[in-house]
């Protein structure tokens, strides 16, 4: 694929709807600038895929964050997107992390919390246990607890042409539908088989067409999937101003300038003491001293 996609599907025999999604470039950006171990890149790679097939089944606008923290030497692993597939995400360690260290390994005594945020209404948030063995696991459980809707992530993270790569796919049943559940797990058993190197080098009609070429399905328009981060220096002055007039002049006393840093892309927000004062008179139509 020449850029990252994420494809909808509906099996027209079954009321079981699919997601497909390649996100390698956007997976590299979030890796940029982090040197993060073997494994957290992989988790972020699987954390990345899911938050984009579930964000993918929001009916309103607003986003989903995925996160995990724990007393591990992972502290924090968190993917947000939102329903236009805008993803970023970063990770946060506090111990040493080698090489094949398993889920529970890197996050110790924690949770998965998935939080989703309309842009017009309330918050809403779930907790779930890591009782998987995978993020997707996770998650499955987590749709069995909440929503109640039998529901299926595939995920494939590795390397494609020398880069990371990472790619997957989702089965649910339609809400308020009956569905017999041989025919759910006969679909799943099916997705099961889907290789990474399908879905990191195929177009997604091609991937489709190998896994349920006996089922009819159709293919929805694709929507495309990138990294956005949120961040500004309108954002961060806006920061500045909930701390004291002391503690900022403190700062600007100690180093000559205020450096703000975004962990998500990595952008650096410079604050001199000009800046300061040009802030607190636009905050509050008055100069202060």
């Amino acid at each position: 694929m020449a850029h990252d996609q994420l494809h909808r599907y509906l099996f027209e025999n079954y009321a079981v709807r699919g997601e497909l999604v390649t996100v390698n470039e956007t997976y590299q950006r979030i890796l940029t600038n982090h040197d993060y171990p073997a494994a957290v890149q992989t988790l972020l790679g699987e954390m990345l895929v899911a938050t984009s097939l579930l964000t993918a089944t929001l009916k309103f606008s607003g986003d989903i964050t995925v996160q995990l923290q724990g007393d591990g030497p992972l502290k924090l692993a968190v993917i947000n997107g939102n329903h236009q597939q805008q993803m970023r995400g970063v990770a946060r360690l506090q111990g040493d992390i080698t090489l094949g260290s398993s889920l529970k390994e890197m996050v110790g005594n924690g949770y998965l919390v998935i939080t989703i945020t309309p842009t017009d209404g309330e918050r809403y948030q779930g907790v779930v246990g890591l009782e998987g063995e995978t993020v997707a696991e996770c998650l499955e459980s987590y749709f069995q607890q909440s929503e109640q809707l039998p529901t299926r992530l595939f995920i494939r993270t590795g390397q494609h042409e020398g880069k990371q790569a990472a790619a997957g796919m989702l089965l649910q049943v339609l809400p308020a539908q009956d569905t017999d559940r041989n025919d759910f797990d006969h679909l799943a058993q099916l997705t099961t088989t889907v290789k990474a190197d399908e879905l990191f080098t195929l177009p997604a009609t091609e991937v489709l067409y190998r896994l349920y070429h006996q089922e009819e399905v159709t293919v929805y328009e694709p929507q495309d999937v990138e990294f956005r981060c949120h961040c500004s220096r309108d954002r961060c002055a806006d920061a500045l101003m909930t701390l004291s007039d002391q503690d900022v002049n403190e700062m600007i006393e100690q180093d000559g300038e205020i450096d703000m840093h975004c962990d998500y892309c990595g952008t650096h927000y410079l604050f001199n003491s000009l800046d300061i004062r040009a802030i607190r008179h636009d905050s509050s139509g008055n100069l202060l001293h």
